[in-house]
C-alpha cells in the first residue's frame, strides 16, 4: 500500500488544518491508520491512531481535545483534523498504516506502510 499525506501548510497559532492520507489500495479499509510527527532535532512521535472501522481511536496527550482522527474507507482516505494549533505543533506529519487493523498502536515499529510526510508550520 502506498500512502500520500497532504494538507500541510503555514498557519498562525489558533488556526486549523485538515491533513489527508490517501491510500493506493482498497485493502487500506482493513488496516489501522496512524499519524506521527517529527519536529527538527526531535524524534518521531505518535500523534493519533484509528482502527480499521473507526471504532477505536487514540491520541497523544499533547493533542487530545484539539485533534480529531477519522477515516472514510470508501475513499481510501484518512484524516487528521487539527484545531487550535500551537507553535509546538510545527513538524512534518506522517501517516502510516498497519495490517492488524483492530488496534490503535502508538509505536512507529508497529506500522507497515508510511507516507512521505507533509509539513505543518505554526507561527506565533
Amino acid at each position: 500500500v502506498q500512502l500520500q499525506a497532504s494538507g500541510g501548510g503555514l498557519v498562525q497559532a489558533g488556526d486549523s488544518l485538515r491533513l489527508s492520507c490517501l491510500a493506493s489500495e482498497r485493502t487500506f479499509s482493513r488496516y489501522g491508520l496512524g499519524w506521527f510527527r517529527q519536529a527538527p532535532g526531535k524524534e518521531r512521535e505518535f500523534v493519533s491512531a484509528i482502527s480499521w472501522n473507526g471504532g477505536r481511536t487514540a491520541y497523544a496527550d499533547s493533542v487530545k481535545g484539539r485533534f480529531t482522527i477519522s477515516r472514510d474507507n470508501a475513499k481510501n482516505t484518512g484524516y487528521l483534523e487539527m484545531n487550535t494549533l500551537k507553535p509546538e505543533d510545527t513538524a512534518v506529519y506522517y501517516c502510516a498504516a498497519e495490517r492488524r487493523g483492530y488496534g490503535v498502536p502508538s509505536y512507529s515499529y508497529e506500522y507497515d506502510y508510511w507516507g512521505q510526510g507533509t509539513q505543518v508550520t505554526v507561527s506565533s
